[in-house]
């Protein structure tokens, strides 16, 4: 057994993409999606190491936290404070790694952002990775925007430190707390936003009435340019309100299917120690049940 543990987890496609590689892979294993509270994440996890499961994808809101129940950590796991993926170890404990980063470069591979700028919706888990992976791609500037100032400032000290900004071409990393009268600016001048929250993410029992969920609002992002990319982490719905909003704006739009996919075939090597995974399969399922 391989899975995945968070809250909420009934929206994920990991099942239908893992299952189906794994089939193609002829591997006799079985991927379930586990809903789990912060308060159980130990208890739950030390009790799959129990009934031998091979390994675990970690997911919101457990990403930081994740790194307690390890006993062992990759550096780039450590750098990011966030986990995603667990492998069990020979001391009878979890190894934590991070496939976050290379799963969200895939889509953006194609095309150059050197001096560009960047805007992050959100400072958790997911968007440490994120800003790993713009690090990477050697934006100009990087702005992270968030809801609450504690965790703001918590995030900019831990990448900081990780970034010489006296060196050529290097990324001048700032942060603005929700409501800043610099948004809009940031706004109009950014060549790639990437929304890390769940603000939009759609789940079972919601209802046609319920009204449409756009991170900071609709109104803020008539600032919106056709030159900007959108990226949204979120896959259900697709295309989420945010990314339909931005197609009304002209804008070119990518949702978190491919990093999914890409972050979830990085994992799947680190359990079966395969580096052969079926990627156009895990795609093509993934489509089928989005479609179906």
């Amino acid at each position: 057994m391989v899975g995945l543990l968070g809250q909420p987890v009934n929206h994920s496609l990991s099942p239908v993409i893992h299952n189906a590689a794994m089939k193609e892979m002829d591997l006799d294993w079985c991927y379930l999606a586990m809903p789990c509270e912060a308060k159980n994440l130990k208890t739950i996890s030390k009790a799959l190491l129990q009934i031998n499961c091979q390994g675990l994808n970690i997911t919101i809101p457990h990403k930081q936290e994740a790194i307690n129940i390890c006993n062992h950590i990759s550096p780039l796991a450590k750098r990011l404070g966030a986990v995603n993926t667990l492998v069990p170890n020979q001391k009878g404990g979890w190894n934590g790694m991070n496939t976050d980063v290379e799963g969200f470069l895939a889509p953006l591979q194609n095309e150059k952002w050197l001096k560009r700028k960047a805007i992050i919706l959100g400072c958790g888990g997911s968007a440490r990775a994120v800003i790993a992976g713009l690090q990477k791609l050697n934006f100009s500037q990087i702005t992270v925007i968030a809801r609450k100032e504690t965790a703001l400032k918590k995030f900019l000290i831990d990448f900081k430190s990780n970034i010489a900004e006296s060196e050529e071409n290097s990324t001048y990393l700032k942060g603005l707390q929700i409501n800043n009268q610099e948004i809009p600016q940031a706004i109009e001048e950014a060549d790639l936003i990437v929304n890390t929250t769940p603000v939009g993410m759609s789940a079972k029992n919601t209802t046609s009435t319920k009204p449409k969920e756009i991170p900071l609002g609709e109104k803020i992002w008539e600032h919106l340019k056709p030159k900007t990319t959108l990226y949204d982490l979120i896959y259900t719905p697709k295309p989420t309100s945010w990314l339909t909003l931005g197609a009304e704006n002209g804008c070119k739009q990518i949702n978190g299917l491919e990093m999914l996919i890409q972050q979830g075939a990085a994992s799947l090597r680190l359990w079966s120690k395969n580096d052969q995974i079926p990627i156009d399969v895990m795609r093509e399922a993934a489509k089928q049940h989005l479609n179906a």
